[in-house]
């Protein structure tokens, strides 16, 4: 088994003891990508366009990793109303062409930087 650190300036700095993403047998593994702009470190407002920032950093650390939103095959995605549910997958829809992925999704007390959404992906190389 051959584990590889994934990294790109095109999605969030960590802000503690792990990595974007790893990649392992030809699967990706990303970390919990929260919506702030990776150029200025600021985080947008509104879930819509909290859910829409996420999955461009899930999409920018993919595309770093050599794979891409289509190869996803599994994600996980953290919301912290589930209220908000059908906003967050009018905006996951349109990031997915052909089939989608499985997926997970939980409302959670609390995120960091106090976010509405966190996602992560696993995906094909």
């Amino acid at each position: 088994m051959e584990k590889k650190i994934i990294s790109t300036d095109k999605a969030p700095a960590t802000i503690g003891p792990y990595s974007q993403a790893v990649e392992v047998n030809g699967l990706i593994y990303t970390s919990g990508m929260i919506p702030v702009i990776p150029e200025s470190g600021e985080i947008v407002s509104g879930i819509e366009a909290q859910a829409k920032q996420a999955l461009t950093n899930v999409k920018s650390l993919l595309e770093a990793a050599g794979s891409s939103m289509d190869k996803v095959i599994k994600t996980t995605v953290f919301i912290k109303d589930m209220n908000d549910f059908a906003k967050v997958n009018e905006v996951y829809a349109s990031f997915f062409t052909g089939d989608f992925p499985a997926r997970s999704c939980v409302e959670v007390a609390r995120l960091p930087k106090d976010v509405l959404i966190e996602m992560e992906a696993v995906a094909l190389k």
